[in-house]
């Protein structure tokens, strides 16, 4: 495309892009309605701030269409056509409630749902302000209702419309919403659960969505159901990880999962009782995933070694304390932290014999004192120096030991 300048007030300040649906804000500021909505949902709180006057701003503000504004960028692009520039169609009109809740009436009709889930996916991928409406209307509870119904009635036609639909719009419902939701449904999670093991068709989709649905809701359970998840729940997580056939982002939320039960001890002794331990050195030793998924899962190793039965699993793994030292300084800094996390518990707490010999012979050792020197983390150097001392009288012999405290003299 020709090089053209652009008219500062035909962007966006949020995403810097032109806009092509601006609406002004109660500050007197234009945005992309997307960019805006999508900012004022992430807030944590109600108010939130004005991104360009840092004014307060509520998230239930009135957003005014610009049209004026709209109609220039139109007339602008279409000048500059056979320069490149894009044509921008006028916007759609904001979707009816009363239509929202029509379909959710169509839910309940035997013949009509089904079609009914299909309209409703279509307008929750469409844009940020449809998936806003449908959360006003009380489609997600709705949802809620159906997933469990199909679990009560063993029936899985429109799963994987519902499950998408609740995954799409659960971003928009607000927080004490979503509490009550899934707190006040004790079947939901027991649903969702039952999904994993469905044998259907199009089954990897429907548990893709299923295990994306389940991320969001472990996040907002009370700790008491939290505690109370069966051993049952844990397996299946274990399960989903071990298919291998899941999107990156599924298994990031399965890691998760596990992650948001973990700080709980009893959760603790259940997962490793699942067999999770050698199945996530297992999915780490294959490497075909992004760094993020090495660093939940160190972080969920490093919670389950916390324990004595985790230790002595993670121990059983021949390669276990070798992909651990083989991560150190070539991942992340939380990856760093978590697997010397992992290496300090083993050297307090399990240092047998013949692991502190597997700890020289497989090069952590070597990899301890390459931290020591590294371009790190004070705390992360401070860690390394604790392990080495606990076993040094052990590995004093070692050549890197020697040229670490050399180095120490020569300072």
């Amino acid at each position: 495309m020709e090089e053209i300048e652009i008219p500062q007030y035909f962007i966006c300040p949020i995403s810097l892009q032109i806009m092509k649906d601006p609406v002004t804000a109660v500050t007197g500021i234009t945005y992309e309605r997307e960019s805006i909505e999508q900012w004022l949902i992430s807030a944590k709180h109600n108010t939130t701030t004005c991104p360009v006057t840092n004014q307060p701003l509520h998230r239930d503000s009135d957003l005014t269409p610009n049209h004026t504004l709209r109609r220039l960028i139109q007339a602008w692009c279409t000048a500059n056509a056979t320069k490149g520039v894009d044509r921008i169609p006028t916007p759609k009109a904001s979707l009816d409630k009363t239509h929202v809740l029509k379909l959710v009436r169509e839910l309940g009709v035997g013949h009509l749902y089904v079609n009914a889930l299909k309209k409703m996916e279509a307008l929750a991928t469409e844009n940020q302000r449809n998936k806003l409406c449908m959360a006003e209307a009380g489609v997600a509870k709705e949802l809620c209702l159906l997933i469990m119904k199909c679990f009560r009635e063993g029936s899985t036609i429109g799963l994987q419309e519902a499950l998408r639909i609740l995954h799409l719009i659960w971003g928009s419902i607000p927080k004490p919403e979503v509490k009550i939701l899934v707190n006040e449904n004790c079947d939901f999670i027991d649903s969702l659960t039952w999904v994993l093991h469905c044998e259907i068709d199009n089954h990897v989709l429907v548990k893709i969505e299923a295990i994306l649905v389940l991320e969001k809701a472990i996040k907002v359970i009370n700790s008491s159901r939290l505690e109370r998840l069966r051993l049952e729940f844990f397996k299946t997580i274990i399960m989903v990880l071990r298919g291998k056939v899941l999107s990156q982002q599924a298994i990031k939320s399965a890691l998760l999962v596990l992650i948001e039960a973990c700080p709980l001890g009893r959760n603790r002794y259940k997962i490793v009782e699942a067999g999770a331990v050698f199945l996530l050195i297992e999915l780490e030793l294959e490497k075909a995933h992004e760094k993020n998924i090495t660093e939940l899962i160190f972080n969920v190793l490093a919670h389950l070694c916390s324990i004595a039965d985790g230790r002595e699993q993670l121990l059983r793994h021949a390669g276990s304390i070798a992909v651990l030292s083989k991560r150190i300084l070539r991942v992340s800094p939380a990856t760093d932290d978590r697997a010397l996390h992992i290496l300090s518990s083993i050297a307090k707490f399990s240092a047998r014999n013949d692991v502190i010999q597997e700890m020289l012979r497989v090069g952590a050792v070597t990899k301890l004192c390459m931290v020591m020197q590294a371009d790190c983390a004070t705390y992360l150097k401070e860690k390394a120096r604790r392990i080495l001392k606990l076993h040094s009288v052990v590995w004093n012999n070692s050549p890197c030991i020697a040229v670490y405290l050399l180095t120490r003299e020569q300072r």
